[in-house]
């Protein structure tokens, strides 16, 4: 089955964190947060505005966001678990490979 989001929503994968802390320690799946990043499956063909003209999704099919961590309603298509959230909740689109973190002096 194939699904085609409405309006400003999209639809977004989760996508699986580490499993091991930084020192190597194995987190079991009770003590992990889901994460707030993920990959757009689908985008709808956006919002409207005042005057009734098509305002045009800025994310696309395949970009990694990253989005706030109650954002979107979980819901499961042909056994896959996705989130659908409006455009909004997106706080923004990953590019590149991320770099090490830095710490903060």
């Amino acid at each position: 089955m194939k699904f085609r989001p409405l309006g400003d929503r999209v639809v977004v994968k989760r996508v699986q964190e580490e499993t091991k802390s930084a020192g190597g320690i194995i987190i079991p799946d009770t003590a992990q947060e889901k994460p707030q990043e993920g990959e757009v499956v689908a985008v709808g063909p956006g919002g409207r505005d005042e005057k009734g003209d098509r305002i045009t999704p800025e994310v696309k099919v395949g970009d990694r966001i990253l989005f706030g961590k109650w954002s979107g309603t979980e819901v499961k298509v042909d056994g896959a678990e996705l989130l659908i959230m409006k455009e909004s909740d997106i706080m923004g689109v990953l590019e590149g490979k991320p770099t090490a973190t830095r710490k903060a002096a």
